[in-house]
């Protein structure tokens, strides 16, 4: 059946939301380019992207409502339903998933009494399974409202998860000191997080993500991990005394190294005689 029009945003909410989305709407040289951080001011509003929300933004930037549910719903950061102040995501994608990545999913799960995308009855936590962080390095990866949470056990998302619903301070394993998913929201939407110390807490990267950098420079690292070069010479332009590590037979080697002992050229593993098609 057709929707109703959603209903307006009381009086003193809009005029705030539209002295935030003038300053948001500025940044751009055309105004429908400040489409995804409207999106972003709207979902600080209520927690997730609402008809009205859609609406607001449809109006304020000369668009159709379609045009902004296309965005809306192309977007996994962007809720289409009431979520919990915390949205609580497990990497299940590739790396983080055999380091443990789909144990964490369904033990909290389980654990929580939700599904994928669900919200647990307090309305403190959504659960919700996410492609890469981009944090393969610190797998398996938990984030809270897109802070990281490293290295994590089934144990201890557990643990992470009770203490947000009991309101326990939880701090990041890096980045800003952790906040609600609506004040996440703002701050995505452009605005400054003007919690004392919060930008300057937010760091670069962990130290597991710097070490190929530093191999790349040259730097030496203690008990360093570089492979001998094809040519033979030990080090390969990195310095001298930078430890070389000589593959074992059972490592798996690049397809552009010299070729390797196949059935065809090893005696001791010959591949018998080649049958003939059919049989």
């Amino acid at each position: 059946m057709p929707q109703l029009p959603a209903p307006a945003y009381p009086a003193d909410v809009r005029a705030r939301l539209d002295a935030d989305a003038k300053e948001v709407i500025a940044r751009y040289p055309g105004s429908r380019s400040a489409l995804l951080p409207l999106l972003h001011l709207v979902q600080s509003e209520e927690g997730y992207v609402s008809r009205t929300g859609m609406a607001f933004c449809a109006e304020t930037l000369d668009l159709t409502t379609a045009e902004v549910t296309a965005v809306a719903t192309f977007y996994s950061m962007y809720r289409r339903k009431p979520s919990g102040d915390y949205q609580v995501g497990v990497c299940t994608n590739t790396l983080c998933a055999v380091m443990g990545g789909d144990a964490i999913f369904d033990t909290l799960k389980e654990h929580l009494g939700v599904g994928n995308n669900e919200t647990t009855e307090d309305g403190k936590v959504t659960l919700e399974h996410i492609e890469c962080n981009a944090a393969c390095d610190f797998a398996p990866v938990v984030m809270v409202n897109w802070e990281f949470f490293d290295n994590q056990t089934p144990e201890s998302a557990t643990q992470l998860v009770d203490d947000l619903i009991a309101g326990r301070t939880v701090e990041p394993t890096r980045g800003a000191p952790l906040c609600s998913y609506k004040e996440t929201a703002r701050i995505l939407a452009g605005f400054p997080d003007e919690r004392p110390g919060a930008v300057e807490a937010t760091g670069g990267a962990g130290p597991a993500s710097l070490i190929g950098l530093k191999l790349a420079k040259g730097e030496v690292l203690p008990k360093a991990r570089v492979v001998a070069p094809r040519d033979g010479q030990p080090g390969g332009g990195q310095p001298h005394d930078a430890q070389v590590h000589d593959p074992s037979p059972t490592e798996r080697l690049s397809s552009h190294d010299a070729p390797q002992q196949t059935s065809a050229s090893d005696p001791e593993f010959p591949a018998g005689p080649a049958a003939e098609e059919g049989e």
